[in-house]
């Protein structure tokens, strides 16, 4: 009967859009339906946000309804924003209208901060001010990273300058976020020991750009123990593991138990899932990140422990980490409960060797050294994180300057989140800015603590005076120049003092004289290059000499030119000769969604056009040879389409 009755109202619907019945009589029809019809109606998916306000302005009952059921808003909430449905329990109550209206501000608040960060900032890093007003916004804060993400995933090479801002700010916003957790969970009490959560933290600090949780990492991780319960079924259709629930922590006793689990998770990790070590690619960070090990199903020693010890755990077995020397380890007990235990009354596993089973003499053969039986002892989260971010400091200690020493800065502020005292990770860190000119965003917060500490490392070991005083005389300058430094200041063709500059950039030119086709990427009112080069250019012979506009265009070769505007040749006609233009040369590199037409042709209001037209004549500089200059040539030309496609922003 339900389905009847809604395949009939599905068919009146549409039928009263097609009558030329009065709209009271077609609103009595729809208003007469049942309510789990209209809701059902109202939820189809074929229904804007926009349409479900006109139908609730229609009347009391379709307004009671739409505001009264959550199915309503719910539903356009989920078809709006699907990412953000994982953040809501099923059990949870929620005003979804309400909620709805909060996202769509807290979207638009985020598009006008991104909009108005390639006004505010010129240079490559953002200060660590210029966040300042998105910490003070109000709203859930993943309403603002959503929004960010939409942006980064718009279609197309479109609204790149939003897609470069709003990935700083995720950045920026993600990395803060998860220091914040990583420091509050440094705090819980000893017996709260969630080595994964911990792992993820890092994971997700030097991811910050990619969908790392604790919830999908250990959801894959749930699905690894039910192979291994399927095949422990087939060792021991009664062992107690069998009929622990998600999220117990009980622990088996027996021996035997335990090493029936050991057996079944070595053939589901290593023989049905092809888990490995990876001994070809062992200096990659990829290794040493929970999510990238679980999707390459491979790592190094630490991260295939931490995982061989999370499944351990699950089911029973109180495995413990062992921080070994140049190679981690697990430890499993093999004597009685409560008796005085030492060393030899353990086995130790190896996990990056396919879970192996080791005695202290084969620990010993491993590393190739006789070690003391204090190395063999448990280690608490904090030392297991600690040797996880020692493992990323090395790591990025490799890292060419290509990759901006991204991993090394990453791998300090943890550190120094877990360690904030450490004289020598600091000295680093501020060697890293200042000798590198790297500058982070929060780095200029930074500098002050870090002349602090040097001025109090200089006061306790005059040894280090040279090394220190030098730092310290580094950060003294480079406070007094961030104060003394002004705005970029923005030339607008339109102002007064400019109105003889006749092109705008992103015009896409032709040289008359020499046949190239090129496109402007800047200007100057007047030529800003020295004397030597305007005596060795001639450019003393060019009408009106260095006092009038020079443009900088990319030629079609690839070369860069520093172009004079040129003197009072004839014009062709502006339409006809870039009509002409356009169908001799192609439409080039243009904006999208801009005739070819309109871009050959002069800017509006470019300059005065009288009965006899004026024709431009461009001089080149000589394209360059040398490695620099092409160098140059491929970044000015990676500028140039960032600029032309950004343009439609």
């Amino acid at each position: 009967m339900a389905a009847a009755a809604i395949d009939s109202a599905m068919e009146v619907v549409p039928a009263l859009a097609e009558e030329a019945a009065p709209e009271a009589a077609g609103l009595s029809c729809l208003v007469n339906l049942p309510g789990e019809v209209l809701e059902y109606i109202l939820c189809s998916g074929s229904l804007t946000a926009a349409d479900i306000g006109r139908v609730s302005s229609t009347c009391r009952r379709l307004r009671e309804l739409c505001q009264s059921s959550g199915k309503v808003w719910k539903e356009q909430f989920r078809v709006r924003w699907p990412s953000l449905m994982k953040h809501y329990s099923p059990t949870d109550y929620v005003n979804w209208l309400e909620e709805y209206k909060v996202r769509q501000k807290a979207g638009l608040e985020a598009r006008k901060i991104v909009a108005s960060f390639s006004k505010r900032f010129f240079s490559e890093h953002v200060p660590c001010n210029g966040f300042s007003d998105i910490e003070n916004l109000e709203g859930p804060e993943i309403f603002f990273e959503d929004e960010l993400v939409c942006i980064l995933n718009m279609e197309g090479r479109k609204a790149l300058t939003w897609k470069y801002y709003a990935k700083k700010i995720l950045y920026y916003l993600r990395q803060q976020k998860i220091l914040n957790n990583l420091k509050a969970f440094l705090q819980q009490p000893d017996d709260y020991e969630s080595y994964l959560e911990g792992a993820v933290y890092i994971d997700q600090y030097c991811n910050p750009l990619s969908d790392i949780s604790l919830r999908d990492i250990q959801a894959q991780i749930d699905s690894i123990v039910e192979l291994v319960c399927k095949t422990l079924r087939g060792i021991n259709s009664r062992h107690p593991s069998l009929a622990f629930k998600a999220g117990e922590s009980s622990m088996i006793m027996e021996i035997e138990l335990q090493s029936q689990v050991l057996d079944a998770m070595n053939y589901v990790l290593y023989d049905q899932l092809k888990f490995k070590g990876n001994r070809m690619d062992y200096y990659n960070a990829l290794n040493l990140y929970m999510h990238q090990v679980l999707i390459r199903r491979t790592g190094i020693p630490i991260s295939m422990s931490l995982l061989y010890l999370t499944i351990a755990r699950q089911l029973g077995v109180p495995l413990e980490p062992v921080n070994f020397p140049s190679h981690f380890l697990l430890r499993w007990c093999q004597g009685a409960e409560g008796a005085t235990l030492d060393i030899f009354d353990y086995i130790y596993i190896d996990a990056f060797g396919k879970g192996k089973q080791l005695t202290v003499k084969e620990c010993e053969y491993l590393i190739g050294q006789h070690v003391t039986a204090a190395l063999y002892g448990v280690v608490n989260v904090k030392k297991v994180l600690q040797r996880m971010v020692g493992n990323l400091l090395s790591l990025g200690k490799r890292e060419g300057i290509d990759q901006s020493y991204q991993l090394l800065r990453d791998s300090l502020d943890l550190y120094l989140a877990m360690y904030p005292d450490q004289v020598q990770l600091l000295l680093l860190q501020a060697r890293l800015y200042f000798h590198l000119g790297i500058w982070p965003e929060k780095s200029f917060c930074l500098v002050l603590k870090v002349l602090d500490i040097l001025q109090h490392i200089q006061t306790l070991d005059p040894g280090q005076h040279g090394a220190v005083g030098y730092l310290v005389q580094h950060t003294l300058e480079h406070i007094e120049r961030k104060k003394e430094e002004v705005g970029v200041e923005v030339k607008l063709r339109s102002h007064e003092k400019h109105r003889d500059v006749c092109y705008a950039i992103g015009l896409i030119m032709k040289h008359k004289r020499y046949g190239y086709n090129c496109v402007i990427y800047g200007w100057d009112p007047t030529c800003m290059m020295g004397h030597e080069w305007i005596r060795n250019m001639n450019v003393h012979s060019l009408p009106h000499g260095h006092h009038q506009p020079f443009y900088n265009v990319l030629v079609e070769d690839g070369s860069c030119r520093y172009a004079a505007q040129g003197g009072d040749a004839e014009w062709a006609h502006a339409e006809s000769q870039n009509r002409a233009a356009a169908a001799q040369d192609g439409p080039g590199i243009l904006p999208a969604g801009c005739t070819p037409q309109a871009q050959l042709s002069p800017p509006r209001n470019s300059c005065p056009i009288g009965e006899r037209e004026r024709e431009v004549i461009f001089h080149f500089l000589p394209p360059g040879d040398s490695e620099e200059s092409k160098i140059h040539s491929q970044l000015v030309l990676l500028l140039l389409s960032f600029l032309l496609l950004s343009s439609t922003d």
